[in-house]
């Protein structure tokens, strides 16, 4: 049971990048809420049948306080349908920290779980620009996977980038090493179409900190990656994508004088209902009825969200949750700390326009840096024999059993 929970986690890992382009409806739900069940119902009986669980770590005990804070708020809420709904969504995301933790054993159990991330914002990339041409037939200026949002779309692939940096420096196979390389330049390709501005100001905040990552083994390669990535947005621009670059063009004009898109009064809007209510919130997923908005709407803004559905209780433990997972990654060493730290910065930006913290992805990497650093702490030898510093060459040989990954 323990091997099938572990061969699930990997596709569920797999799924979240592009969950909501395969979405079966009420009461299946998508992709990855499907694939996040089965996982589930075989991690239960895996962890009975071994008649122990692993001792949580600092996160894990974090995540699980927060949960229970945001259950809690079902007392006092302003809208408790609204927040049963999230306290429903908040199991299935959260629980993600707490399975990683439990069933990734190995630094290769890592190594797996990255390589099924960057595999699946290969599908989501390759979605969004096969969309690119029926949106470019009806006039429009963003390309996105169908049922996908661009900005989620761009802060997925975002996250990516440094993963597959990081495999792309450390990978031995031949395959492994293609499937990181040729990522980097997709997502960009797609997170350009996207014409997502926050999503594109993360890309670069990604592909600095990868380029100093590969830097160390690999200085002619990016040198021949930014010039590949120029080439790739020139043909892009004098093409058929031009609308989604002018957008772009509006960034300056945005972070001056604008509205960032009418986020600056939605703002405005949840700090009048924060300041309300400061310590205890006016309940979890009440943010658009605290602050008088349409039920659709959300704060774009992760701090923001919290203040108001968890008060200062809440955010409190959402920034123990960030320091902690931030402590976790400085545990370990060489390109996998590089790595992880771009990630959680581009997480951290991101988070800025974004409401993250019901995301499946924001909790899928917390828990893969929470594991990093139990690694670091526990078993460094190994941990730096599946990340390596440099890699000379490719080995095409079949690795030793102990670094051998777990169904990748």
């Amino acid at each position: 049971m323990r091997r099938a929970a572990r061969v699930l986690m990997l596709i569920f890992a797999f799924a979240i990048p592009w969950e909501y382009s395969m979405d079966f409806g009420i009461p299946l739900g998508n992709i990855a809420r499907i694939t996040g069940v089965l996982l589930l119902l075989a991690a239960v009986p895996a962890v009975l049948q071994a008649g122990r669980w692993r001792t949580p770590g600092v996160l894990q005990w974090l995540v699980l306080w927060l949960y229970v804070w945001f259950c809690c708020s079902y007392f006092w809420t302003i809208d408790p349908e609204a927040t049963l709904d999230d306290i429903r969504g908040y199991f299935q995301v959260m629980m993600i920290v707490w399975l990683v933790w439990e069933f990734a054993d190995s630094p290769s159990d890592l190594r797996a779980l990255l390589r099924a991330y960057v595999a699946g914002s290969w599908v989501l990339a390759i979605l969004t620009m096969a969309s690119a041409g029926s949106a470019m037939a009806e006039g429009q200026m963003r390309y996105v996977a169908t049922g996908q949002d661009p900005n989620d779309v761009a802060r997925f692939l975002d996250l990516g980038f440094p993963l597959a940096a990081l495999l792309l420096s450390s990978e031995r196979r031949w395959h492994w090493r293609l499937l990181a390389m040729g990522y980097l330049p997709l997502g960009m390709i797609a997170v350009l179409l996207t014409a997502s501005r926050g999503g594109f100001l993360a890309a670069m905040l990604a592909l600095a900190g990868c380029g100093i990552l590969l830097m160390r083994n690999h200085a002619k390669a990016v040198l021949a990656g930014a010039i590949g990535l120029g080439t790739i947005a020139a043909i892009l621009w004098f093409s058929v994508y031009r609308a989604a670059f002018e957008r772009l063009s509006t960034i300056p004009e945005q972070l001056q004088d604008g509205d960032l898109n009418q986020r600056l009064n939605i703002w405005s809007m949840g700090w009048d209902a924060f300041v309300r209510t400061p310590l205890i919130g006016t309940g979890a997923g009440s943010f658009a009825a605290a602050a008088g908005l349409n039920p659709l709407d959300t704060a774009h803004n992760t701090a923001l969200s919290i203040l108001v559905n968890g008060g200062l209780c809440g955010f409190l433990l959402a920034v123990c949750i960030v320091i902690a997972a931030a402590w976790a990654a400085m545990e370990t060493r060489g390109t996998l700390r590089l790595a992880l730290v771009t990630a959680l910065l581009v997480w951290v930006v991101t988070s800025l326009v974004a409401t993250v913290e019901e995301s499946r992805t924001t909790w899928l990497l917390l828990g893969m840096i929470a594991v990093a650093g139990r690694f670091g702490r526990e078993n460094a030898e190994q941990l730096a024999e599946c990340f390596p510093e440099r890699v000379s060459g490719l080995n095409l040989e079949t690795p030793q059993p102990a670094l051998q990954s777990t169904g990748a």
